[in-house]
């Protein structure tokens, strides 16, 4: 039991001596203070800031990879909705990551213009009953954009 006591007082004594010598190699001797409270709020809490990447358009490369994580699933009885949507929805994205780059959607006239044509056939019903009747179209299109951006490497990258 001594033995115990004596090491926990060496410890002790060991860190006060290791923090005394740490603050005076910094110049702060003695500076070692508990931080002060914050002072009470006065006022209601303003509205949360918007979070800066809501207002920066996004960028092509990650719709890209959103679109291409689609490219390993498929319709299947139980996901078949959920698969369909998602496809159109990355397309869409891609298609509005496209026209915000900063190279300018004349950068991406195929893709842009599959996109567009697919929503022409869609008529605007992105309905699963309508994506299901379209689903050659819908993957035809998603599969061509991805060649295309495979063979432009450095708007992915």
């Amino acid at each position: 039991m001594r033995s115990s006591t004596t090491a926990r007082r060496a410890a002790t004594a060991a860190l006060a001596l290791s923090l005394t010598v740490l603050t005076a190699a910094c110049g702060n001797a003695g500076a070692l203070k508990a931080p002060a409270p914050a002072p009470p709020r006065t006022t209601a809490p303003s509205a949360p800031a918007a979070p800066a990447a809501a207002s920066a358009p996004e960028k092509v490369r990650d719709a890209f990879a959103g679109l291409q994580a689609t490219l390993g699933e498929s319709c299947t009885p139980g996901n078949c909705a959920y698969f369909l949507g998602r496809v159109h929805d990355e397309l869409h994205r891609m298609d509005r990551a496209m026209k915000a780059d900063p190279k300018g959607p004349g950068h991406f006239p195929e893709p842009i213009a599959a996109i567009a044509k697919l929503d022409g056939e869609l008529g605007g019903d992105s309905a699963f009953e309508n994506l299901k009747k379209h689903q050659s179209t819908l993957i035809s299109t998603r599969d061509e954009i991805n060649t295309w951006m495979q063979d432009h490497p450095d708007d992915y990258r």
